[in-house]
């Protein structure tokens, strides 16, 4: 798999792409993660990617020139499943995207910026717009970074255990079991019994009436309730 970032501060997603479970999928050759700078394809001196907006609305917007030329560049050297922008009023982020997501080939991830892109971008060449929740950041490196490790954590070897990841929150729509580990006992709290009884049946039993009542408790919605 190969994803490709696009951004105006690439400095941003150096450490979070290079180290834990995504570092190591990189290493193994499980994925490439290129890290593109948009000033690549700046204009002038100072080489602007950005200018002021037409209707006279405070803030600066990214210039169409600059991020066509950067996607059609890479464009003409792969063919990619996904030109995606990161939006805060893009579809929001889920563990279902993520599990589509980590199927694709070659994926491009444009990080907004300012006040966002020319909205012809967003029109003409962006296949998919993703939020990562209703709240505006000062730019879309670390949720490009939430959804790339997000996907690449999913990839045959990524983790070691690769049932780890499909027993995550989500998954299976609901909320995790809570999880123990040694010591059984610490400072008068315990491990629940059944976790200590061996009994994989009870086990799965206990997980399942917890991941449902975690789920009612603390997140009703993903319940329809």
């Amino acid at each position: 798999m190969r994803i490709d970032i696009i951004s105006v501060v690439p400095e941003l997603l150096e450490s979070p792409l290079s180290h834990s479970i995504v570092g190591r999928a990189i290493n193994k050759g499980l994925v490439e993660i290129h890290v593109h700078n948009l000033r690549e394809f700046g204009k002038g001196p100072r080489l602007q990617v950005d200018d002021y907006s037409y209707g006279g609305d405070a803030g600066m917007v990214l210039m169409v020139e600059p991020v066509y030329n950067m996607i059609m560049k890479l464009k003409a050297e792969r063919d990619y499943d996904e030109v995606i922008y990161m939006s805060p009023d893009g579809a929001v982020f889920s563990q279902g995207m993520a599990n589509e997501l980590s199927l694709k080939e070659n994926i491009i991830i444009l990080c907004g910026h300012y006040k966002g892109i020319d909205h012809r971008i967003r029109e003409h060449l962006i296949t998919r717009e993703i939020s990562v929740g209703d709240y505006v950041l000062s730019g879309g490196e670390i949720p490009a970074a939430i959804v790339a490790d997000a996907i690449v954590r999913l990839l045959p070897g990524a983790i070691t255990d690769e049932t780890s990841a499909l027993s995550d929150s989500f998954q299976d729509g609901l909320l995790s079991a809570p999880v123990y580990t040694r010591p059984a006992e610490f400072n008068g709290w315990k491990v629940p019994e059944v976790l200590l009884s061996g009994n994989p049946r009870l086990i799965r039993e206990w997980q399942d009436e917890q991941s449902i009542e975690r789920t009612r408790r603390l997140r009703p919605d993903l319940l329809g309730e």
